[in-house]
């Protein structure tokens, strides 16, 4: 998978993508990260790629000038917007607070393209004409402002990569992460058995797989219940579910 990356920092990017998992997965050919200055395509001795908003206001508003020869250079396209129209563009994301809220479920239908584009916002915002003629999706990863939108390209790429195969060194370990299940994690615990007095729970020592799956999921529904209750109410529960959350006092729809 190929992300590339349009920003008016690069070397924020400097770091963040040459260690842990995303580092992995580029050394094994899993996934190509390219990070694009968004100034090397603007006009004009100072390379200006944002200039103050028309009818007044604060703040800077990023051109639609660099932003879509930017992305025109690295696709190869002489008119994006006609690309685009013709659905012949891989998804191009804004990074924005406006856009729609990253979630697991965002992260997966991501990760099933080979090639994602991501321009980080800064200042005040894009011009319109970017977000209505260029990009083909927005994402926001919460309801609060960052600096800009690099930041939140990091965390898609990770969020991303990880569901790729052969990312993880555990084949399941996507699969069985938090909010991939429809709900929290369950406890995890390793060695030793015993920590200042605080054991383990018998039955993750017994060796019996069912009994430890058992417990496993009871204990992911109850932090579920207790933290994000509201999981619950599109997470996917066997009858066997429903009667234990209800021993807790868990009302559907409450």
């Amino acid at each position: 998978m190929r992300f590339d990356i349009f920003t008016l920092f690069p070397e924020m990017f400097r770091g963040p993508f040459d260690a842990s998992i995303v580092k992995r997965a580029r050394d094994a050919g899993i996934i190509e990260t390219h990070v694009h200055d968004i100034r090397d395509y603007a006009w004009g001795k100072h390379r200006q790629a944002d200039d103050y908003p028309y009818g007044g206001g604060g703040g800077m508003v990023m051109k639609p000038g660099p932003v879509f020869r930017s992305v025109e250079a690295i696709l190869g396209v002489p008119d994006v917007e006609e690309a685009r129209t013709r659905g012949e563009v891989p998804p191009i994301i804004l990074l924005t607070p406006q856009g729609r809220t990253l979630n697991q479920k965002v992260a997966e239908e991501l990760a099933k393209h080979p090639r994602l584009l991501l321009i980080c916002g800064r200042y005040e915002g894009f011009d319109e004409r970017i977000r209505r003629y260029l990009a083909t999706d927005e994402i926001s990863i919460g309801d609060y402002v960052l600096s800009g939108g690099e930041l939140a390209a990091m965390v898609i790429v990770d969020a991303v990569t990880r569901l790729l195969p052969g990312a993880l060194g555990y084949e399941h370990g996507a699969e069985e992460d938090s909010h991939a299940t429809g709900l929290l994690e369950y406890p995890q615990y390793t060695r030793p058995p015993s920590f200042r007095g605080h054991r383990v729970p018998g039955a993750i020592l017994t060796g019996d797989h069912e009994s430890v799956e058992r417990l496993r999921r009871r204990q992911a529904l109850l932090r579920t219940w207790l933290r994000r209750p509201d999981m619950l109410e599109s997470a996917p529960l066997t009858e066997e579910d429903k009667t234990f959350l209800r021993s807790l006092g868990w009302k559907p729809g409450k």
